[in-house]
């Protein structure tokens, strides 16, 4: 999470740069004009689940307490489609694949016994953004997203200690700045995506050993998080 506050202060920061510069040469004066816009883009983040622990004790006196153990890089693409509504406003379509994984930690409270997975996911997902943007100065616009970002887990495993839900749904919140070069817009963009669905699966057909319900058992509640920074080229 501290290199995501990094991150954001450095976006600040070129938008900051961007509204002290004096008037120049503009790259691409008319491209927002067009009412519809597209693209593609590229990006990392690192996926986290929230967990809501009960301090459920199983038969044998065991308390199990689960935990994101390490946050691992993921990769992104996409397309983008965009259409402008006002000159300030836009909303963006944008389908995605995300590549990532999870390791958790399950850790026995009382005799300190601890147990490791990695959860890999292969997303799906269709954003739907509302875009708000500054005005443009020079080559540079600030902005601001928010919406809503369904998706479908590809990479499902059974016969683990959790096993994730299918489908999942975040809300997003970011900011970014249009860069606009001489024969592209370049958009870095810093994004935070909060999971308002329980991903929890608790529904363990697929167990053989009935022992591993436990893990289950101990959760009330774990919803997805993420950040990413990507790149878009319009």
């Amino acid at each position: 999470m501290r290199r995501s506050r990094y991150i954001l202060m450095l976006l600040m920061f070129v938008c900051n740069f961007a509204f002290s510069q004096m008037p120049k040469v503009q790259n691409r004066p008319y491209i927002d004009q067009r009412r519809f816009h597209y693209g593609f883009f590229i990006g990392l983040h690192t996926q986290d689940i929230e967990f809501v622990n009960n301090g459920f004790i199983t038969e044998n006196g065991e308390s199990w307490f689960m935990d994101v153990n390490e946050y691992l890089p993921g990769f992104q693409v996409g397309v983008l489609g965009e259409m402008y509504l006002h000159e300030h406003i836009s909303v963006r379509l944008i389908p995605s694949l995300y590549f990532g994984d999870k390791k958790i930690v399950f850790k026995e409270q009382n005799n300190g016994e601890r147990r490791y997975i990695h959860l890999r996911s292969t997303y799906v997902s269709m954003p739907v953004n509302v875009k708000f943007s500054a005005r443009r100065v020079n080559n540079y616009r600030p902005y601001i997203v928010a919406g809503a970002s369904p998706l479908v887990n590809l990479a499902i495993r059974k016969q683990k200690e959790l096993l994730l839900n299918i489908f999942d749904l975040q809300i997003e919140l970011g900011a970014g700045c249009d860069i606009y070069l001489p024969f592209f817009k370049l958009i870095p963009e810093l994004k935070f995506s909060f999971g308002v669905l329980d991903v929890i699966n608790r529904n363990r057909k697929d167990l053989t050993d009935k022992d591993m319900m436990k893990f289950t058992q101990s959760v009330d509640r774990a919803t997805s998080r993420s950040i990413s920074l990507v790149f878009y080229f319009e």
